[in-house]
């Protein structure tokens, strides 16, 4: 264990929060014996609270440390449970890396294997001070296929490389539609983009997630399609992909 009770495998995982939320909850079901902590790093739009379906401040252990909330056996820690649903966080750098900071320090994780901390879009203040602070293991960039979304998977894994942060690979989100009736496969977004980039930046392409209502549905109703639906098909795509991930981080020291 490293110090301040962080296990020794953190990742960072850049996208949005769904995805973030049913890769941890992934590897938590590929390996039972594994425990798993989620880490809310978006401290201007904190949504772990939601679609882990929770609610409620988190206690203090005697030595003062936030206890992390906990529901389908992963360990969450938010900003979400610290400020009303419905207020705005209307705060300057500072402030919000000394929350940042906060999240991160004063929070007792227990043993945990792994600690997904999921980060807001860009490659600003958060990220960096993350990135910087504590020992990461490595970081999974996942991006819709389209052009726009490409120029920003782009810089995120520059900027990882630049700050000595491993990347693990990178996801294919929203990769293809189905319809639902006639079982027509359009590719709405593009249909290489990302393996187009994972390839110009030496990659590896970690897998794709469908683009399904049901991803969507299950997340806002606080019941991630991985712990829902666990035989749907992007179900399975998340947990394939938590096995890449598992695969390709270091193995830590006996």
């Amino acid at each position: 264990m490293h110090l301040y009770l962080l296990p020794e495998n953190i990742f960072l995982n850049i996208s949005q929060e769904i995805k973030r939320v049913n890769i941890a909850l992934a590897l938590a079901a590929n390996d039972s014996t594994k425990e798993v902590g989620l880490l809310d790093a978006d401290i201007y739009g904190p949504s772990i609270p939601k679609m882990m379906n929770l609610k409620g401040n988190p206690e203090l252990t005697p030595k003062n440390l936030m206890r992390p909330l906990k529901n389908y056996g992963i360990a969450c820690m938010s900003m979400g449970f610290l400020i009303e649903e419905t207020a705005p966080v209307v705060w300057r750098g500072l402030m919000v890396m000394s929350a940042v900071e906060k999240l991160l320090r004063q929070v007792d994780w227990g043993q945990l294997d792994y600690l997904v901390i999921d980060m807001p879009p860009g490659t600003g203040d958060v990220q960096l001070s993350v990135s910087q602070n504590i020992p990461i293991a490595g970081a999974v960039i996942i991006s819709t296929p389209q052009d726009i979304a490409l120029l920003d998977a782009r810089k995120g894994a520059e900027m990882f490389r630049k700050v000595h942060v491993p990347v693990l690979g990178l996801v294919q989100n929203m990769s293809v539609f189905q319809c639902p009736k006639c079982k027509h496969e359009t590719h709405i977004f593009g249909a290489d983009g990302v393996r187009d980039l994972a390839k110009s930046l030496r990659l590896d392409i970690l897998g794709d997630i469908p683009l399904h209502v049901n991803v969507r549905e299950t997340c806002d109703s606080g019941q991630p399609v991985v712990i829902s639906q666990p035989q749907s098909d992007a179900a399975k795509a998340y947990l394939r992909i938590a096995m890449e991930i598992v695969r390709r981080l270091p193995v830590p020291p006996a």
